[in-house]
């Protein structure tokens, strides 16, 4: 198929969102379909989009900025989007994220709608209300069983016969290269190095790790990612000598770090904000982090949070523990430390189930399946 991706964020970035889109993107690729990307104009230096998010296919990608006009700034991009799109030829799908791009060229072709939240705000709210009345909306994607139990209990239309189809899909990650360099990080050569990969936002969890790298003072306890604005607030504070903040890093670069850690954590709060530091995706967060480390077979710890059950078992394939109980995280972490058989243990059972079930390339036949060949039905 010919699929026009839709995205309302900025590529290249430094948030999470970039990284989900260009993965997807590379997995439409590689299942061979025409893919291209239609997204807002990135802010973030990189000099080769590919490069910097390393991805397989070179696919193109278009940006379009948006007037710094309130709402009607994000119409005039949406038609802009649409004018491109028309003009790159006839498509046989529109998939994404972006509500008034999808709104304003629907018509073009049969849609896809990806949501990752409850929208907040209530121009969104009533952008979505409008696009789940259309009848080229074939499918709606979101990335946790939660958050579609949440849409079918809020969006009547959702939950009627003939009305778009729900499908859950959550975070994946790719199968890491599996030869390449393994980072020469700070601190002690023998210490256990305990990684984190993600943002610093309120609800990452990263009050834990600092209180937790206080009471394991024999571990090395490594952050990588951040805004600079979040790093200078977290580098201000006082912190023990065993932690360090590596800042952001390219997604292309992030393999070898993986590879130094010897475990990793996912310490997410009951509250947890998302890209810029706001809102509350806590109820249906899906880290990609989680998968990443999965794919690369790390023992993870994570917060036993009803959502993450839907990936995690404790004693399976992580630990679990109460997000804020420090105790619990440092119990967790002297456990594994003492026991590098457990930790190969649950790293090698994630990365099968990775491997089976949480691969792009595996994301992308479970939301597409049967789209090529339905009729478009007319719009409501």
């Amino acid at each position: 198929m010919r699929i026009a991706y839709l995205h309302a964020c900025e590529i290249p970035s430094v948030f999470a969102n970039g990284v989900h889109v260009m993965r997807m993107c590379d997995a439409f690729a590689d299942a061979g379909h025409d893919i291209t990307l239609y997204a807002a104009t990135g802010s973030t230096p990189a000099e080769d989009i590919h490069a910097y998010y390393g991805t397989r296919n070179r696919f193109p990608v278009h940006t379009f900025a948006a007037p710094r006009i309130p709402v009607l700034g994000l119409w005039i991009r949406a038609w802009r989007v649409r004018r491109a799109v028309r003009r790159s030829g006839a498509v046989d799908l529109l998939y994404g994220r972006d509500l008034y791009a999808l709104l304003a060229s629907a018509g073009l072709a049969p849609l896809v709608y990806e949501t990752h939240l409850l929208r907040p705000g209530r121009d969104q709210r009533l952008m979505e209300r409008l696009l789940f009345r259309l009848g080229s909306l074939r499918r709606v994607v979101t990335i946790t069983q939660a958050l579609a139990e949440d849409y079918r209990r809020t969006v009547p239309r959702l939950r009627r016969p003939g009305g778009p189809e729900m499908v859950t899909a959550s975070d994946c990650a790719d199968l890491p290269p599996t030869t390449g360099p393994t980072a020469t990080l700070p601190g002690r050569p023998d210490a256990l190095k305990v990684g984190y990969v993600g943002h610093l936002y309120p609800g990452r969890g990263i009050d834990v790790i600092l209180a937790l790298a206080a009471s394991v003072p024999d571990a090395d306890f490594h952050l990588v990612g951040g805004t600079n604005e979040d790093l200078a607030h977290w580098r201000s504070r006082s912190r023990p000598p065993n932690v360090h903040f590596h800042g952001h890093r390219p997604p292309a670069q992030l393999h070898p770090y993986y590879r130094a850690f010897d475990l990793v954590l996912a310490p997410y709060q009951r509250r947890v904000a998302c890209a810029g530091g706001v809102g509350d995706i806590g109820r249906w967060v899906s880290p990609m982090k989680l998968f990443e480390y999965m794919s690369h077979g790390k023992a993870i710890i994570a917060s036993d949070l009803p959502v993450l059950r839907e990936v995690l078992t404790d004693g399976v394939n992580c630990v679990l523990c109460p997000p804020d109980d420090v105790a619990a995280w440092t119990a967790a972490v002297k456990r594994l430390a003492d026991d590098p058989g457990e930790r190969a243990s649950l790293g090698q059972v994630a990365e099968r189930q990775l491997r089976r079930d949480y691969t792009w390339r595996a994301r992308v036949d479970r939301v597409l399946p049967h789209l090529d060949s339905a009729p478009v039905r007319g719009n409501s």
